[in-house]
């Protein structure tokens, strides 16, 4: 992880476009690089389900000096977005919670000493948030930063999702969006695979329940023959089977830094995603954006399938490109020259 500043920005009294009112919120932001005044040299990142608001940690072959997304050259701006456990804070309305004191610095309070988890969302506790949430949140961000758009908007699944919304409902801040891995709804089998999930956090002991919803999401993050090529029938000295030792592994990393229920807070809002959503389909809601629109699929995608992005590039005559990989969904954070590629494509225009 860099040692960019967590810098955070308090919004009072707020409705979202879901109807969520908020008391207070903290909104965290990391900032890598000094933007133009006009935003033409910012590009927005929004990251995935359980990552946080640092680029570098998912990128760093193009976050870096002489890389696609060069500091130097561009201005990234990724928040933390509502609902995650990396700094970003709120309390509903009529929440007796008392809000915290702004943190000094801008750094959160228990964040100095790395990148655990301390947003406890009680104040949000069993409320929903929306991707349009999230991105509405992020506009208020740029309008305090002075900002009036961004060169691009760019994010994978979750992060993806939001860069769809963001095209959707900002259309003239951004002169380019590439959505990674991400549909235009979340289809019926993603609902599927996020109520198991869900389930697992119920039954088990929250951080067990967390390890346990890692564990099935990385059936749907990777492909069978990956792990066919990586893990096949092997076994540990003990007897255990190498692939049930990688799942293992796998939910005790993120029990150890993420929150239970952000997990289930982000999985909602995942679930409810539909761009088209009171605004007369997908084609109407992306028709307004005037940036160049690309949506990047991913053959042999287990959660979205490359015809689930295929769709909605088709319906608004979008750039349409694909990742190749047998490493699956997570094949845009993996697969960075790819990814980069595609990346450097929509900024050069």
């Amino acid at each position: 992880m860099s040692d960019v500043e967590l810098r955070v920005e308090r919004f009072h009294d707020l409705t979202l476009p879901s109807g969520l009112e908020l008391e207070v919120v903290d909104q965290a932001y990391r900032l890598d690089g000094r933007p133009d005044p006009d935003g033409g040299n910012v590009v927005l990142v929004f990251h995935s389900l359980t990552g946080g608001p640092e680029p570098r940690d998912w990128w760093p072959d193009l976050v870096r000096p002489g890389g696609v997304l060069d500091p130097a050259r561009w201005a990234l701006l990724t928040p933390n977005l509502l609902g995650s456990c990396y700094g970003t804070w709120a309390q509903g309305a009529g929440s007796v919670e008392e809000a915290p004191a702004p943190p000094e610095e801008g750094i959160p309070a228990g964040l100095k000493g790395g990148l655990g988890p301390v947003f406890r969302p009680a104040g949000l506790q069993g409320m929903e948030v929306s991707v349009r949430d999230m991105v509405a949140l992020t506009a208020l961000l740029l309008d305090r930063l002075n900002l009036p758009g961004v060169r691009l908007a760019t994010g994978g699944s979750l992060g993806g999702m939001a860069a769809l919304e963001w095209a959707a409902s900002f259309p003239d801040r951004a002169r380019a969006a590439v959505v990674f891995a991400a549909p235009a709804a979340h289809t019926a089998q993603a609902i599927g695979f996020s109520r198991i999930q869900k389930a697992l956090l119920r039954l088990g002991a929250p951080v067990e329940g967390l390890e346990l919803a890692r564990e099935a999401a990385m059936l749907t993050y990777r492909t069978a023959s990956e792990f066919e090529r990586r893990f096949g029938r092997e076994r540990r000295e003990d007897g255990v089977f190498q692939m049930e030792s990688y799942l293992a592994r796998q939910g005790r990393k993120l029990g150890e830094r993420f929150d239970p229920e952000s997990y289930r807070i982000l999985t909602n809002a995942m679930d409810g995603h539909d761009v088209g959503a009171g605004r007369g389909g997908v084609a109407p809601a992306l028709a307004r954006f005037s940036g160049r629109l690309t949506g990047v699929g991913i053959p042999g995608d287990l959660l979205y399938a490359t015809e689930d992005v295929r769709r909605w590039t088709d319906a608004v005559d979008a750039q349409y490109r694909e990742i190749l990989s047998d490493r699956g969904h997570d094949a845009f954070i993996l697969e960075e020259d790819q990814a980069g590629q595609i990346l450097m494509e929509a900024l050069a225009d």
